[in-house]
């Protein structure tokens, strides 16, 4: 049995999007670790500021470093044999440019008050996700938006401390359920 150069292209073309998904579905499978890593910290950092708000920068400094940690850790873990050598440098060198950046944003540019900063950083954080879904895909666009809007709403009308355990929630508990909904997908 042959096969005509028409009915090799397509198999190719099939052969070419299953593998095009395959790696789209392990990506999300990594991305949702990570949104739960996250998602589980940020709740837990909203809830200890909450709870000790005069501890609110060693809290942050340490959620972030552990953010940042567990999420090299996970991808380590997951590394392809076929992934490019020197991936590590760049996410480091992307994740402390994103932190300079936000930072040079908040306490350069602006005097922000601790709600200001407490709805700034999940935006910021989701214009990335947003910017990230136009080429990885729509369920990053979808959650970014969420978060964003839910994290607008809390911030306009949520009242003293609560809004602490609204971005708990909002920020924390979206994540958690965003990497749960992206790992079943």
């Amino acid at each position: 049995m042959t096969l005509d150069s028409k009915a090799a292209a397509a198999a190719l073309d099939d052969i070419e999007s299953m593998a095009q998904k395959v790696r789209q579905s392990q990506f999300y499978q990594i991305f949702a670790l990570t949104m739960i890593l996250w998602g589980a910290l940020v709740l837990a950092g909203n809830l200890a500021t909450f709870i000790a708000p005069s501890y609110a920068p060693a809290i942050w400094i340490l959620v972030n470093l552990l953010g940042v940690a567990g999420t090299f850790g996970i991808v380590a873990a997951n590394r392809g044999a076929g992934d490019r050598k020197g991936q590590a440098w760049r996410q480091l060198t992307a994740f402390g440019f994103y932190f300079t950046f936000g930072f040079l944003c908040i306490g350069v540019l602006g005097n922000v008050t601790p709600r200001q900063s407490g709805a700034f950083w999940p935006i910021y954080f989701m214009l990335a996700y947003m910017i990230a879904g136009l080429w990885l895909g729509r369920a990053l666009v979808f959650i970014g938006a969420v978060i964003t809007a839910l994290t607008l709403i809390g911030y306009f009308f949520v009242l003293g401390g609560w809004f602490l355990i609204w971005m708990a929630a909002v920020n924390g508990g979206g994540l958690i359920v965003a990497g749960l909904w992206m790992r079943r997908a």
